[in-house]
């Protein structure tokens, strides 16, 4: 047993790296609507439940700003945790095949602007220095209250983000060994 717990923390380990480095990669290119940096989150809790994904997320958001020194975005890893504990249930309870992927990834499209939409509206004033804020802006000078333009631009970026993520890790897991999987594909 020992071990296997330190397979998965090792592996864990990884998954948090692979966070900040897609991360960091789709930041600098400027990639719209796409961050990969719970692709790593969304593996581990597909594999070893929501604990260990909440761990990783968690740990993912508080890592990656301080090695980037932008320390402002520390309390969006709410966002990263809450994906973990809810891909790691579903997980659990479903598998991770590529149908449970799409429902799952659209799940999280939802839940993580209705989680990290308030602190960017609250701590921030909407502006978090990420080329959405340009999007907000301009939701902005159609009328939309700051919540809502906030809100609908995470949104939007998240249904493409979080199905693709979900999608990619569904593609990962069958070339992964059973006996590095805690929980079973149903």
């Amino acid at each position: 047993m020992r071990n296997k717990k330190i397979f998965i923390l090792t592996i864990s380990a990884f998954a948090i790296a692979l966070n900040i480095v897609l991360g960091t990669i789709t930041s600098k290119l400027n990639i719209t609507f796409l961050f990969l940096d719970t692709i790593g989150t969304i593996l581990i809790a597909s594999l070893y439940g929501p604990w260990y994904g909440a761990a990783v997320g968690s740990l993912s958001n508080i890592l990656s700003p301080i090695l980037s020194g932008n320390p402002k975005n520390i309390p969006f890893f709410l966002v990263n945790m809450a994906v973990g504990i809810i891909v790691g249930y579903i997980a659990k309870k479903y598998g991770f095949k590529l149908k449970t992927a799409i429902v799952t990834g659209l799940i999280l499209a939802v839940v993580a602007p209705l989680i990290g939409s308030p602190i960017g509206v609250i701590l921030y004033g909407g502006v978090v220095g990420s080329g959405q804020d340009i999007l907000v802006t301009f939701m902005r000078n159609t009328g939309m209250k700051l919540f809502q333009a906030f809100f609908t631009t995470r949104l939007l970026e998240n249904f493409i983000d979080k199905v693709v993520s979900c999608l990619l890790v569904a593609m990962i897991i069958p070339a992964i060994p059973n006996e590095y999987k805690i929980l079973k594909s149903k």
